[in-house]
């Protein structure tokens, strides 16, 4: 099957040809007809399947018809990152270019000037994150009665976020006759009474079992222990033919410490995390996708929909809390069919977390056979390295002790001398009644003198 076959106009064939396409992946396949005769669908697979060209290709089409209006965009796209939100964009112009089509990204930690003043002119396409498209339709900035498409993006992601109240609210904001397509990589309970409750008729398309790892990557988990997760990780980096590596940490924290120990040891290496603001996140995607850094550190903000080719390993510094990240962590690598290794480094602490990645996802993860040896911490020696106590004392013999006699001196030569005070005569014996006091000078003088 072709991209022909699917019913696209001769102007998207055009263009998804012009990129190097020829052939849909099966969730394309089974969507895009579909979307195009304007059903509801609810979309499951696996990151890395062409989710996102599964409802940009088709709405492109349907969008090429109407007229926009000011503040009325007539399509959403919802997002949970401003990173999905971007890359959605991205795909947008990229096969919409022989399409008039306008288009406004709507996402936090950018200036709000130019987003107003594209929703002002009239947009065909909204691609919003939850919380900034909430926060300008309650300016009243915008308006969405006109809105007669919606795409709800990485819903299972949205969930773990605490999106979905926004999201029900959005939803009853918009026309009652509208077609939704929901696209999610789990459908968790939540989602299927989100689906039940605003989508109508679903047709549901699955092209994977929910929270299966990517079979074209080769997955391992390293023991270790914690004190030694950054040599280890640096052994595995120089040993495993890295081309380019995403690392990932559960804590923002984490991402900024590992990605500074790295550039110390010579690594080319970059940072991105929910801390840095939008300019920063996009200056070090940029790096990385240009290849002027190999590495890139980062916390879940780059778990989901980051398209980056030829990542050739994925690193899980920490195991992730949640199990359904794992899955779209090393889903960052092996995608189009490319192959990709994923390795987890599980600590003490992490055992609980791996057994339930590998619970969800139905395979016992292999232990990495002949990891590379921890390489000894520069700035302290290990505990078996350290001479132990009995070791110092042979070293340092102790000094033999002067006798009891020759140690304690004796007093007079202990202390200086000091003046005593002289004694006192002693008191001479007095009867009673008589006079025991001092007795003053002039009862001692005679009448004559």
């Amino acid at each position: 099957m072709s991209f022909a076959d699917l019913g696209l106009s001769d102007e998207l064939l055009a263009a998804v040809s012009a990129k190097g396409y020829d052939t849909p992946t099966p969730i394309q396949a089974q969507a895009i007809p579909s979307v195009l005769m304007m059903r509801d669908i609810i979309g499951i697979a696996q990151t890395g399947t062409g989710k996102t060209g599964s409802f940009v290709l088709p709405m492109i089409d349907i969008l090429a018809h109407g007229r926009r209006r000011a503040l009325m965009p007539r399509s959403l796209i919802l997002e949970p990152t401003r990173e999905l939100a971007a890359q959605v964009a991205d795909e947008f112009r990229m096969y919409g270019a022989n399409h008039d089509l306008k288009m406004a990204l709507l996402i936090g930690g950018v200036q709000m000037g130019d987003q107003l003043k594209a929703l002002s002119e009239g947009v065909d396409v909204l691609i919003a994150t939850p919380g900034r498209l909430m926060d300008l339709f309650d300016r009243g900035k915008i308006l969405l009665t006109g809105c007669n498409l919606l795409v709800i993006d990485e819903a299972d992601r949205m969930l773990d976020m605490g999106f979905i109240p926004d999201i029900e609210t959005i939803c009853t904001k918009l026309p009652a006759q509208r077609q939704t397509l929901l696209f999610s990589a789990t459908m968790p309970k939540p989602i299927k009474s989100l689906a039940d409750r605003f989508l109508s008729n679903p047709r549901t398309i699955e092209v994977a079992r929910p929270a299966t790892a990517n079979e074209n990557i080769a997955q391992f988990k390293v023991p270790v222990q914690t004190r030694t997760k950054r040599e280890t990780l640096r052994g595995l980096l120089r040993s495993d033919d890295v081309s380019t590596a995403l690392v990932f940490c559960n804590r923002k924290t984490t991402v900024r410490e590992l990605a500074k120990s790295l550039k110390s040891h010579g690594f080319s290496a970059g940072e991105i995390h929910g801390d840095m603001d939008q300019s920063s996140r996009n200056a070090e995607l940029a790096r990385f996708k240009e290849g002027t850094i190999s590495i890139l550190v980062a916390s879940d903000v780059a778990a989901r929909g980051l398209d980056v080719k030829g990542v050739s390993h994925v690193f899980n510094f920490d195991t992730p809390w949640h199990p359904d990240d794992y899955i779209h962590r090393i889903g960052r690598t092996g995608r189009a069919g490319a192959k990709g290794r994923a390795f987890t480094l599980v600590a003490p602490e992490d055992a609980e977390a791996i057994d339930s990645v590998e619970k969800l996802t139905g395979i016992k993860i292999p232990l990495l056979e002949g990891a590379p040896a921890n390489e000894p911490a520069p700035d302290r020696p290990r505990r078996e390295e350290r001479p132990r106590r009995e070791d110092r004392a042979e070293r340092r013999p102790r000094e033999a002790r002067p006798e009891r006699d020759e140690r304690r001196a004796p007093a007079q030569e202990r202390r200086p001398d000091k003046p005593r005070p002289s004694p006192q005569p002693p008191r001479e014996e007095v009867d009673d009644g008589e006079w025991n006091g001092p007795v003053p000078g002039f009862l001692t003088l005679s009448a004559g003198t």
